[in-house]
């Protein structure tokens, strides 16, 4: 079984999490059990749940790219005036 990063786990919600770890837990046993056709499936279910995860971890990109951009103008601004 493949772990979901760091970051998108962090940003699943309660739900999410309980039943990421259950499932996460099912796939290691089916694997043990060298049921890995059992194991792929429950592996696509983990790929589905983490998807909005996923999503809220982009929007938070771009929402710091936005920022990250905009405070450069701001603070060429500031320094434009600061050498008027």
């Amino acid at each position: 079984m493949r772990h979901a990063s760091v970051q998108v786990r962090a940003l699943l919600t309660a739900e999410e999490r309980g039943r990421y770890e259950k499932l996460f837990e099912v796939g290691k046993f089916l694997e043990a059990q060298n049921r890995h056709d059992l194991a792929y499936t429950i592996q696509h279910e983990l790929e589905m749940l983490i998807e909005p995860a996923i999503k809220r971890l982009q929007q938070k990109g771009r929402e710091r790219g936005k920022r990250d951009y905009l405070d450069s103008i701001v603070s060429r601004a500031k320094n434009d005036q600061e050498q008027l």
